[in-house]
């Protein structure tokens, strides 16, 4: 039998959760290991280039959401991939004439040319493959290549270390370059014994492929507003607060937050959005409701299971991950764990207003969290001159965002039922 849209968003949610778990336990035993032999100095620099590089194409994944939707829309897959093409290649050759100078002069930072610009093309084909992966709904590919991704690069940098005999930060940046260019080429094989590659060729701009490149627009500028929120909290902790504050920030909360986000919101997009989109194309409302009431039952216990763990045992979670001088961190994220269920379901429900072709409105929702977050702030900071006061503006941000998110899903839930009605 066919499997229903409500069938495989669930079996490919859970499945992602392990996928991501093992990704994430492969990724953070490296990283302890690597601190442990390796110089400080060495893994900053490490760190501090794949994230310039990484921000400079993260906007790209803001395709990601506007091809699923444009193409279950309209099915159009040679049009919207090329345009996606050559939105890579435009940022591809921005990154490479104005980052990697910044990162060679400015910084001053001793990493071979050749190295920066494979490193570019890596990431590049991976996001490229990611988001082409995502349109076709090709769940098992992504769920694989997540924790492959991490396997190859902790292989090759054994193979760069031990056997050719290069210093650690070198094998960093080679085998994380030829990790991604092997994934990606994993993910096109794959994705080729399904379905063809499209040809490169001119775009014809419709109506609707024009209305697909405003739907990329307004989905990568929320891309940036989420990536903005995380840093205006770390800048405000950076401006307000101690030195160690800041480190209880960025070494506890903020991964925690980022695995959080990797185990249960964004697979929302990956897995649920495609299928909604998909049922809201056939009419099949009854697969959304399905789909709504398994997410918000397990949203609601996963959320409460982590809420209760950090009220009684954050200390004990913090001191058996972290040294002993973090557990100042505990409270932060005892903190973080009340709000972590509005982020959840609200993941939900803009994955459910973009499946509707609203991609204006959900960066707008995005823009209001920011701003609240940093209102939030400064009257809270009238009250208490604690670090948690930054995440509790940020907790802020995540209600409105959930409020307004709740209104927007609600009318059009009701003109759906109106409309059958």
């Amino acid at each position: 039998m066919t499997e229903s849209s409500f069938e495989r968003a669930k079996r490919s949610f859970i499945t992602a959760i392990s996928a991501t778990l093992a990704s994430i336990s492969l990724g953070l035993a490296f990283k302890v290991w690597l601190a442990q032999w390796v110089a400080k100095s060495d893994l900053a620099l490490y760190h501090t280039v794949i994230d310039i590089i990484s921000l400079s194409l993260i906007l790209l994944n803001g395709f990601k959401s506007s091809m699923v939707v444009s193409f279950s829309q309209t099915n159009n897959a040679q049009d919207i991939t090329n345009i996606f093409r050559y939105a890579l290649i435009l940022i591809i050759l921005l990154t490479w004439v104005t980052v990697l100078p910044y990162i060679k002069h400015h910084l001053k930072f001793n990493v071979e040319y050749a190295v920066l610009v494979g490193i570019i093309l890596g990431l590049g084909l991976k996001v490229y493959f990611t988001c082409q992966i995502g349109m076709y709904r090709l769940y098992s590919i992504v769920n694989k290549s997540i924790w492959i991704e991490p396997l190859v690069h902790i292989l090759l940098f054994l193979v760069y270390y031990y056997t050719l005999q290069q210093s650690a930060v070198s094998s960093l940046f080679y085998s994380l370059m030829l990790s991604r260019i092997i994934v990606s080429g994993y993910m096109f094989i794959q994705r080729r014994k399904i379905v063809a590659t499209t040809p490169l060729a001119p775009v014809k701009l419709d109506p609707e492929i024009r209305d697909f490149v405003k739907k990329s627009m307004f989905s990568s500028l929320e891309v940036g507003a989420s990536v903005l929120m995380i840093y205006i909290t770390v800048l405000l902790t950076i401006s307000y607060f101690t030195i160690d504050e800041l480190g209880d920030f960025q070494v506890v909360v903020r991964p925690v937050f980022a695995y959080m986000s990797l185990l249960f919101i964004f697979p929302v997009y990956r897995y649920i959005l495609p299928e909604i989109a998909q049922s809201l194309r056939q009419g099949d409302h009854q697969q959304i409701a399905k789909i709504r009431r398994w997410f918000y039952r397990f949203s609601i216990s996963i959320s409460t299971v982590f809420l209760l763990s950090m009220l009684f045992f954050s200390k004990q979670v913090v001191s058996f991950i972290f040294p002993e001088t973090y557990l100042t961190a505990a409270p932060v994220l005892m903190h973080f764990s009340l709000f972590f269920g509005f982020m959840i379901l609200n993941a939900f429900q803009v994955a459910y207003i973009k499946a509707h072709g609203h991609f204006l409105q959900s960066l707008a929702i995005r823009i209001t969290g920011v701003m609240t977050l940093i209102a939030m702030f400064y009257i809270l900071r009238q009250v208490t001159d604690n670090v948690v006061a930054v995440i509790l503006a940020m907790g802020c941000g995540y209600v409105l965002m959930f409020i307004i998110s709740s209104v927007l899903e609600y009318r059009l839930v009701k003109q759906h039922k109106l409309t059958a009605n």
